[in-house]
């Protein structure tokens, strides 16, 4: 199974378990209220309130809110601040699945697609994870994912995405997988790829998306002993552009989960300028499995992710992030 990045409450919903919230949810409902009460908002002790909450708690901080003042916490974050740090608030005001619905939302509205917000979010997931993704899609905006991903995007990365959101997965079975039938589908990957005279996409997305992580290892060997080199660089060599990184990264999700979304976090800070939605999203959406996506960057590239969001930003924004990577992983950085 590819790795889940949810926090258990979030599949707990959506299997329709009741949600219990404690004293301690609305203290911190009662405390963003506070920062927001009046003329202009108290952003440091609101950024205090918001980073305080895991991924757990921000799912039922987001819903006990509305249940106590009357409101989406979203439409207030919206209300109370605006660019970077407006949108980071607001992602951070929703559960997870929500916050994900949002980012696919800020990716497809307007003219053109921003297929570099979508693909993180849509490639390399679990079954269960893409369903409770639609599902919140649909909830939030009334739309469709897949239908969606099927009219905002083309060529090969449409082949791919349209792939991925359908939620294909086997689950490892070694009756099934086996060392054999590694060898036929890693055969089966170079003669689409490789072999010919331009490259069979579709078929490569296939063997990728149906694949567990497991079986993907075994087919990564396979077509290393065969031919020389892994499906890394069978796909650096076949694919380009935008579905050339979308397709890493929906293998790497599946072989180095942690050191391909640290390798997301770097290119949100390459070039002439900070991709800030990127960044945010990465360091919001991943709060779950934080300390193995922090200790990855380390091994990578021997700084912290604060390091780079001490560098990359400034303001209101740079404090929000470094709070939550505080609480996401204490040893991480000293925020403060």
């Amino acid at each position: 199974m590819s790795l889940n990045i949810y926090p258990e409450v979030t599949h707990c919903l959506a299997k329709s378990l009741a949600l219990e919230y404690g004293p301690e949810i609305d203290a911190i409902c009662d405390e963003i209220k506070a920062a927001c009460k009046g003329w202009g908002t108290d952003e440091k002790r609101l950024i205090k309130a918001v980073a305080s909450c895991d991924a757990e708690t921000r799912t039922k901080v987001s819903r006990r809110y509305k249940e106590m003042h009357g409101k989406e916490l979203t439409d207030l974050m919206r209300k109370e601040a605006g660019g970077d740090f407006g949108r980071a608030l607001q992602m951070l005001s929703v559960p997870p699945d929500v916050t994900e619905a949002l980012i696919v939302r800020m990716a497809t509205k307007g003219l053109g697609t921003s297929e570099k917000w979508l693909y993180p979010v849509i490639c390399g997931r679990s079954n269960a994870e893409i369903e409770i993704l639609k599902k919140a899609y649909f909830k939030t905006y009334g739309k469709d994912l897949g239908q969606l991903i099927g009219s905002e995007t083309s060529g090969d990365l449409h082949k791919l995405l349209v792939t991925c959101v359908q939620g294909i997965e086997e689950e490892f079975d070694p009756d099934r997988h086996t060392a054999d039938k590694a060898e036929e589908d890693a055969e089966a990957f170079y003669k689409a790829g490789q072999a010919r005279w331009g490259t069979d996409e579709k078929a490569i997305f296939k063997i990728i998306c149906l694949s567990p992580p497991r079986y993907v290892e075994m087919i990564n060997r396979a077509y290393a002993d065969k031919y020389g080199y892994t499906l890394f660089k069978a796909l650096e060599k076949e694919m380009r552009g935008i579905t050339k990184t979308a397709a890493l990264h929906t293998l790497g999700m599946k072989l180095k989960p942690y050191e391909t979304i640290a390798h997301l976090i770097k290119s949100a800070c390459a070039g002439m300028g900070t991709d800030e939605e990127q960044l945010s999203a990465c360091i919001i959406r991943y709060q779950a499995v934080w300390e193995k996506v922090e200790l990855a960057h380390l091994d990578l590239f021997g700084k912290s992710v604060a390091d780079r969001v001490k560098h990359e930003t400034s303001g209101h924004y740079k404090r929000l992030l470094l709070a939550v990577l505080e609480k996401s992983w204490p040893d991480s950085s000293n925020a403060y």
